[in-house]
């Protein structure tokens, strides 16, 4: 019987050496999966002020709009970026340069499944990954982004200062199966043709 307790005891303190409670968001995980430093800091930000903007261009002319942050948080080290995940709400996808009934039928269409599912995916995330900081509070920023449940690689500038973080990216829909519209998926589209490569320009206000 003690030879099972001091195993167990043993078992017990293995467990607890590998898993820590972070000093930065409070999360517990273990170390090699853990995405920033139990030293970093944590800025949260404000999503009713936070914004996504996105933007996209058709052979005859360009639609944009807003889609709302659901979540979001950035870690820092010596006040330098050092990661973070921030965690895009799809089913808020919304037109601003249409009125009325068309305005309403794009966003339907935005949020089916010719485009975005969102019933089925109904979030996308960027996780930033790597950071280099060079002058006046610019960062190139490589991290990983999920659409539609597809992961791809990415690469960025944003600019980032005590208030707020600001950032624009170029997707490609074709690399995470938006098919409607797309030269890489049909042919002869003419007027109907949607370019593969979509804008979002987020900017975060912290808290």
């Amino acid at each position: 019987m003690k030879n099972l307790f001091l195993i167990y005891l043993l078992s017990l303190s293995f467990f607890c050496l590998d898993t820590y409670a972070c000093k930065s968001c409070g999360c517990s995980a273990k170390k090699e999966s853990h995405s920033h430093s139990e030293n970093s800091t944590t800025k949260n930000i404000d999503e009713l002020k936070s914004t996504v903007q996105w933007k996209a261009k058709k052979v005859n002319g360009s639609h944009e709009g807003l889609i709302s942050i659901k979540e979001a948080h950035l870690h820092f080290e010596k006040e330098s970026l050092s990661g973070g995940t921030i965690i895009i709400d799809m089913q808020t996808i919304s037109c601003t340069d249409l009125d009325g009934d068309a305005k309403k039928q794009l966003e339907s269409h935005l949020l089916s499944d010719d485009f975005f599912g969102v019933n089925f995916y109904p979030t996308a995330e960027l996780e930033i990954l790597e950071t280099e900081k060079k002058i006046n509070d610019n960062y190139t920023i490589v991290g990983v982004i999920t659409i539609k449940g597809i992961k791809k690689d990415i690469q960025f500038d944003a600019k980032i200062n005590n208030n707020n973080a600001t950032a624009m990216l170029t997707i490609d829909r074709s690399e995470f199966n938006v098919r409607y519209g797309s030269g890489s998926f049909f042919d002869n589209l003419g007027d109907n043709l949607i370019y593969d490569d979509f804008n979002l320009e987020i900017n975060i206000v912290f808290k």
